[in-house]
C-alpha cells in the first residue's frame, strides 16, 4: 500500500513551500476578516447571524485542515492523511452550499436596505458566488487527481489561494489610491495581491522542479479569473444585475 506514490512523504522543499504559502493565506484571511469576524468584539461590528458565523468558522476549518495535511504529508503520516482527506471532501462541500445561502442572504439584505458605503451589493455578490465555484473547481479537480500527487497538492494550494481572495477583496486602503488599486488587481486585473503571492509560488515551483506544472497553468487561469476586468464588467452588466435580482427575491 505504501508503494502508491500519493501516499509517499513528500520532499522537504516542497512541505516548505507549502508551509510559507499557508503562512501568508492566513494572515490575509485574519486581516482581511478580524474587523468583521476574528476580532469584531475589538471592532464593535454589527452582530453576525449563525449562519454566517458557521460560514466563517467552516472557511477557518479548511485553512486549519491544509495545514495539518501539509504537516502529516511531510512528517510521513500518511494513514492518518488519507483519513483526512475524506472529512475534507465532505468539508469542501460544505464550504460551497453554506457559503453559497450566505452570499444570496447577504446580497439580498444589502440590496434592499444597503448598511452603508462599500461595493454595490449584486456585483459583490456575483464575485462571492464566482469564488465558490473557482474554490469548487480546484477542489474537485484535486479530489478526482489525488492518485496524482504533483497535481492533487498543487491544486489544493491553490484552493486556499481562492478562499484568500475574499479576503483580500476586503482590504481597503482609501486614503493611499496607489496601494488600493494594486490590492484590488492593478493594470489589467493581474497582479493584484490574492494573485502576486500565486506567481511566487508558481515561479519558484517551476524554478526547482525545471518545468512549469500543468496544474499550476490550469489552476492559475481559474484564480486570475476573478481579477479580471471583464470577469467585474459583466457582474456590473443589466444582465447579471437582472438575474442577480432574481436569485435573491
Amino acid at each position: 500500500m505504501n508503494n502508491i506514490p500519493h501516499l509517499q512523504q513528500q520532499p522537504r522543499h516542497d512541505t516548505a513551500l507549502m508551509a510559507v504559502a499557508f503562512a501568508f493565506i492566513a494572515a490575509i484571511v485574519f486581516w482581511g476578516f478580524a474587523p468583521t469576524y476574528y476580532l469584531k468584539a475589538w471592532f464593535e461590528t454589527p452582530a453576525l447571524s449563525g449562519f454566517v458565523h458557521l460560514h466563517g468558522a467552516l472557511m477557518t476549518a479548511w485553512i486549519a485542515l491544509f495545514l495539518i495535511q501539509v504537516a502529516l504529508v511531510g512528517t510521513g503520516r500518511v494513514k492518518w492523511h488519507r483519513r483526512l482527506g475524506t472529512v475534507g471532501a465532505v468539508l469542501a462541500a460544505t464550504i460551497v452550499l453554506v457559503g453559497w445561502r450566505v452570499a444570496l442572504s447577504w446580497g439580498a439584505r444589502e440590496n434592499a436596505h444597503p448598511s452603508g458605503p462599500g461595493p454595490a451589493p449584486l456585483p459583490f455578490m456575483g464575485f462571492l458566488l464566482w469564488v465558490l465555484v473557482s474554490y469548487a473547481l480546484l477542489v474537485g479537480t484535486a479530489l478526482l487527481l489525488r492518485r496524482r500527487p504533483d497535481y492533487h497538492k498543487r491544486l489544493m494550494l491553490l484552493s486556499c489561494f481562492a478562499l484568500m481572495s475574499a479576503g483580500v477583496f476586503r482590504l481597503s486602503f482609501p486614503t493611499v489610491p496607489t496601494l488600493d488599486y494594486w490590492i484590488h488587481g492593478g493594470p489589467g486585473g493581474v497582479l493584484g495581491l490574492d494573485l502576486f503571492p500565486v506567481y511566487l509560488v508558481v515561479a519558484y515551483d517551476t524554478w526547482h522542479h525545471r518545468r512549469l506544472h500543468p496544474a499550476f497553468v490550469g489552476g492559475t487561469l481559474v484564480l486570475v479569473t476573478l481579477d479580471l476586468p471583464f470577469v467585474g464588467a459583466f457582474f456590473r452588466s443589466e444582465i447579471w444585475t437582472t438575474f442577480a435580482g432574481w436569485l435573491v427575491t
